[in-house]
């Protein structure tokens, strides 16, 4: 019965996915030829509606949450370089149901190649190749771009899948980069149930259920230089992953390397 309810649950939920994105694409294209700025702001609002529609069908009611009573969600006024943990494909749809002002996220270039989905995804997204490391300053270069046009950028800063049973993996240093040569404050937001909802890439794992979005304190770095730059970066590490525990975040084990 179990098997029955999951292949009628995973053929509900990716039947939604995808038609509520194919009726959203012409709009799409048709906001590809405004430019990055506008068109994409345009996009990113049709995402938002995307995303509402999508997580509303597929059971996964969406919870905002602040990590202390005086923590703060982001200003919409403000522009941040927001970072997030990363354990599942479904933080990237994530994304848009939580952050609703205007920002651009970087994401990886293998996702271009999905039909459809791929062709959203490219005028979105600032893609990079972490193999090529010219194309990783590249991509470093247009996050900065979009930050001096007035809109937030978005990055995971471990980079990849977190596996290693700990809250947090070892994080690159792009974000923390960033936001200290634009002198642009860190926003950071964790997402303690979506490895629940679906393990990784693993699309047969995807199950209803709450979806938290939980805001930490924003990190000003007013007078920091690149010196500073690994002091700031295990200070956010260590704030995101008590929150991940504070949160009994699933994929946490006690022992990570049993």
């Amino acid at each position: 019965m179990r098997k029955i309810f999951r292949f009628l649950y995973l053929s509900w939920s990716i039947f939604w996915f995808l038609l509520v994105m194919i009726l959203i694409f012409p709009l799409v294209i048709i906001g590809s030829f405004f430019g990055p700025i506008k068109g994409g702001n345009f996009i990113f609002r049709l995402l938002h509606l995307w995303g509402d529609i999508w997580f509303f069908l597929a059971g996964m009611p969406t919870r905002f949450q602040v990590a202390q009573p005086q923590t703060q969600p982001p200003d919409p006024q403000k522009q941040y370089v927001f970072v997030a943990n990363h354990v599942s494909n479904l933080d990237a749809a994530f994304l848009v149901k939580v952050i609703r002002q205007p920002f651009r996220p970087l994401g990886k270039i293998e996702l271009v190649k999905v039909p459809v989905f791929g062709y959203i995804y490219k005028v979105a997204v600032v893609t990079v190749d972490r193999g090529d490391a010219s194309h990783r300053s590249k991509s470093i270069r247009n996050l900065k771009s979009i930050i001096h046009k007035g809109i937030s950028i978005l990055i995971f800063p471990e980079g990849t899948f977190n596996e290693t049973g700990l809250p947090m993996r070892e994080m690159y240093d792009g974000a923390f980069r960033i936001a200290i040569e634009t002198q642009t404050p860190i926003k950071p937001v964790i997402f303690p149930d979506t490895y629940a909802r679906m393990q990784g890439d693993k699309v047969f794992t995807l199950n209803p259920g709450i979806c938290r979005a939980i805001w930490l304190d924003e990190v000003p770095v007013e007078g920091y230089t690149l010196a500073d730059l690994p002091r700031l970066k295990e200070q956010v590490g260590q704030v995101m992953s008590s929150a991940l525990e504070a949160a009994n975040a699933s994929w946490i084990r006690v022992n990570p390397q049993g």
